[in-house]
């Protein structure tokens, strides 16, 4: 049997899981099942991805690929040293990593793959998904919500009747689902969100205010030097993690400037209080969410028997003490939130294997689908009045089809606009595509049936048939859903399938050469020279010294590495001096 793997791609971090007897498990190399979603090009020139990346993101973020996910389906062209490339091109070496890993562990080509998508994600940016997934050598099979994702992973450990709501936090987005268990049957009821609310912008509010500490008690600015804020971002995602478990997090950063040619360090103590309370404004948004998604789901919220938490993000505390004074019970944790996703695409991808193919899951378009027409809004004439047809909250797949008439007699052509949203004027909502469909020429009023179709993965097609000769016509997109040919598809795939080819991409296997800043990188040579002077005990903890410095900066600890160098100044500055 051909094997298919679960993915989650997510804005932090990814994981890649496959049912290995008769179980989910997430995959695994050296212990570690959780590959953070970086991209990055080595002072070798080689690709590298998850740790390794990550780990270099500090000293080089000019050659390093962040939170891409956020960007899928956006056009953007991402600069990765001097090479130039889409989103899904970078999401394609992160699915790459992740599909190796997986072909290593369990010893078989791997060639289909079920990928999660926020629930709130767009059509462009499924397809992205679809796009990276196809130019990493993956036939996507399913493109599957996450909070649907995480239903399923614990429905597996519960046969019990109940209504769930998902409060799906990670880096980048932020979901909530209101989910129906009962006899086998995962149902949706409904779904909301923000494409642009997570952990990095938990990091942002920190890096922002510590931008603005340097700033006025350290009298430097710091907001143009891209390298000393990817360090305070790093800084700032540890903080948010400590403060998870700790009421105070102690952020250090040595070297971030110099004021009258003076080092000047960073130590800011940072309170749990004071960072849930910067970003309170963002708790609030969530809260929003959740109250539409229970106007949706036509429930109370003590209509609700269990409440799942997803992504790292929901591990601060006042999001659980938020839900709990809402809902009157506390959110479950049972699965890690990090993996339960990953966890629920293996279950699925099971299912597209012919596993457990006795229960039925049941999912939802969380937007509505529809075009313009001339029609009425507010009481006046209005050219571009938002016609739906497909809801949203509507069960998937789904198809729906309306009457349109022609304006004028003899007309040859009529161009179908393709909106995604819930406002009345189609222009307030997302174009997604607009199609011009070649009419057989006719008297006006003549009526042309458009046809909306979206399937499983949340994907919409489009027909219109002419009600007067039956005609199917073909349409002319002028600027398609998806964001590449056939072609583009082909050189991307063909594009990272050479950089991919002479390399060892695995971070387990290989590490790259280590770069370090250039003030180090001096103090390191000049204690290479000096080595031959050294007595044996200088000489022994100088050797030290630069491999401390050295292993430190390759895990991304600049801090230890800096602490290391001056250490290694005071001895070279006894030396020099002989």
């Amino acid at each position: 049997m051909e094997p298919i793997v679960g993915i989650d791609l997510g804005t932090t971090n990814s994981e890649i899981a496959f049912i290995i007897d008769e179980n989910a498990q997430v995959i695994k190399e050296n212990d570690d099942g959780i590959v953070p979603s970086c991209v990055g090009i080595n002072p070798s020139g080689e690709i590298v991805v998850g740790t390794v990346a990550k780990n270099q993101a500090a000293i080089s973020p000019d050659k390093t690929v962040l939170s891409v996910k956020r960007l899928m389906g956006s056009g953007e062209i991402l600069k990765m040293g001097d090479t130039e490339y889409k989103p899904q091109e970078i999401s394609a070496f992160i699915l790459k990593n992740l599909k190796e890993r997986a072909e290593r562990v369990i010893k078989q080509k791997i060639g289909k793959a079920v990928i999660t998508v926020p629930a709130y994600f767009t059509d462009a940016q499924r397809q992205a998904t679809r796009e990276a997934g196809e130019i990493a050598g993956l036939n996507v099979v399913r493109i599957l919500n996450e909070p649907t994702a995480a239903a399923l992973a614990y429905e597996s450990i519960s046969s019990e009747t109940q209504k769930i709501l998902v409060y799906d936090l990670g880096g980048g987005t932020f979901d909530v689902s209101i989910v129906k268990i009962e006899n086998g049957i995962v149902e949706v009821l409904a779904s909301t969100g923000d494409n642009h609310l997570g952990g990095d912008d938990f990091d942002k509010s920190i890096v922002d205010m510590l931008v603005e500490h340097i700033a006025t008690k350290l009298k430097i600015h710091v907001e143009q030097d891209s390298t000393i804020l990817a360090r305070l971002k790093r800084a700032a995602e540890k903080a948010k993690m400590e403060l998870s478990s700790a009421p105070y997090s102690i952020i250090e950063e040595d070297h971030i400037g110099k004021r009258h040619f003076k080092d000047v360090h960073l130590s800011y103590e940072l309170s749990r209080v004071d960072f849930e309370e910067m970003i309170a404004d963002d708790f609030s948004k969530t809260m929003e969410s959740v109250n539409k998604a229970l106007d949706d789901a036509n429930m109370l919220p003590s209509g609700i028997d269990k409440i799942i938490l997803v992504g790292g993000s929901t591990r601060i505390p006042r999001l659980s003490k938020m839900l709990e004074e809402k809902f009157g019970i506390f959110p479950h944790g049972e699965i890690d939130p990090d993996v339960c996703v990953v966890i629920g695409a293996a279950i699925q991808a099971g299912r597209e294997m012919g596993f457990d193919s006795s229960s039925v899951l049941l999912d939802i378009t969380p937007y509505t689908f529809g075009t313009s027409a001339i029609g009425e809004l507010d009481g006046r004439e209005c050219l571009t009045t938002f016609v739906p047809l497909i809801q949203r909250n509507t069960k998937l797949p789904a198809s729906r089809s309306n009457a349109f008439y022609t304006s004028y007699p003899n007309q040859e052509m009529v161009k179908v606009t393709v909106y995604q949203g819930e406002a009345p004027n189609a222009l307030d909502n997302i174009l997604i595509g607009k199609y011009n469909f070649e009419l057989t020429p006719g008297p006006m009023h003549s009526v042309v049936i458009i046809s909306f179709e979206l399937d499983l993965n949340g994907i919409l097609k489009i027909e219109a048939i002419e009600k007067r000769t039956g005609k199917k016509i073909n349409g002319v997109i002028e600027n398609a859903f998806a964001e590449f040919t056939e072609q583009d598809l082909s050189d991307s795939k063909n594009k990272i399938e050479k950089l991919w080819a002479d390399q060892d991409t695995s971070e387990f296997e290989k590490q790259p050469e280590i770069q370090l800043p250039d003030d180090i990188n001096e103090t390191v040579k000049r204690a290479e020279k000096l080595l031959k002077k050294a007595s044996d005990e200088d000489h022994d903890e100088i050797v030290n010294l630069i491999e401390d410095i050295k292993d430190a900066a390759g895990s991304g600890k600049i801090n230890d590495s800096k602490k290391a160098a001056e250490a290694l100044e005071d001895i070279l500055f006894y030396l020099e001096d002989e």
